[in-house]
């Protein structure tokens, strides 16, 4: 399985096209491609507006900390108090932190090996591959080998069946590509972020991508992890491109009128990074139960054959 994915991938590098002309425009669209990463989950805070949620047990860090820290940052504790949530969804947030601080995990697509659905991808992937042609975009997550397929310069279909990664359009205005996502299928696991946050089939998810200065995104990385922690310790997880001059940005909006009292909005930062792709399987083990503090894994009543 592993070959054929990793031929999958390599055939796709292959069949990216040169980068197309801007519909609004005569120059050329910016160059997204290649493998981005950062070293955190969760979405930044935007610069102003409504913002994510935040976990309570990680806030107020001073800036020494995160490259001092290593693992997940759990217990995941969500501030059931912003307000946005409504609620009753306010509630499902305290639950789960109220789990999670007493050492039962959340059930969430990473650790029942689910699809990661917008906006939870945008919070939990460390690292994309963007692949660009003349008719669609596809972004490869290296968690779990997610894939989304963005259809450019296209429009929703009239009866949308929707689907785990919902239907996808895009189209370039100037210097970001704009992606439009409806119809996100709810499924057992179905959450907006690692807090356990519901989201409904309203769910309404706009990205913008920017390519930024690579100065900007290390300062936008580094001032995020401050609350949200740096994964793999002082070193992190992913390594950068030092003499690379741009990082990718995504600005991302979110509505969904039956979960939140209003749409809000935050950021994902990405820095070109010199590790190579890698195939990460999502497997349902004892391993995994046991790092992500599940004490009872799931398994089969009878054997599949």
């Amino acid at each position: 399985m592993a070959m054929n994915v990793a031929r999958a991938f390599a055939t796709l590098i292959l069949t990216a096209v040169a980068i197309p002309v801007s519909a609004d425009s005569s120059s050329p669209i910016p160059d997204f491609s290649g493998i981005w990463g950062r070293n955190a989950f969760n979405l930044e805070t935007p610069t102003s507006g409504p913002g994510p949620i935040r976990n309570l047990r990680r806030v107020g860090r001073d800036a020494s900390t995160p490259t001092t820290g290593g693992g997940d940052p759990i217990p995941l504790v969500g501030d059931y108090m912003n307000p946005i949530l409504k609620p009753h969804a306010a509630e499902v947030v305290k639950r789960m932190g109220e789990a999670s601080a007493s050492g039962h995990d959340i059930l969430d697509p990473s650790n029942q090996c689910a699809t990661y659905s917008p906006p939870y991808v945008l919070a939990m992937q460390q690292r994309v591959t963007v692949l660009p042609t003349k008719t669609d975009v596809t972004l490869i997550y290296s968690q779990d080998v997610q894939v989304r397929h963005i259809r450019l310069n296209a429009a929703h279909p009239t009866r949308l069946e929707p689907s785990p990664m919902g239907d996808s359009v895009g189209h370039y205005e100037g210097d970001a590509l704009v992606v439009d996502t409806i119809g996100i299928k709810l499924g057992p696991y179905t959450m907006v972020d690692r807090f356990g946050t519901l989201q409904s089939e309203a769910m309404h998810v706009i990205e913008r991508y920017r390519l930024i200065d690579d100065e900007d995104a290390r300062v936008a990385q580094e001032r995020h992890e401050q609350t949200a922690g740096r994964l793999g310790g002082k070193q992190g997880n992913t390594s950068f491109v030092p003499a690379y001059k741009k990082g990718l940005q995504i600005q991302v909006t979110i509505e969904d009128p039956n979960t939140y009292t209003t749409p809000w909005s935050g950021n994902v930062t990405y820095r070109r990074t010199q590790e190579p792709w890698d195939e990460r399987i999502c497997a349902e083990n004892a391993s995994q139960g046991q790092h992500e503090g599940i004490e009872h894994p799931p398994i089969a009543d009878k054997p599949d054959f």
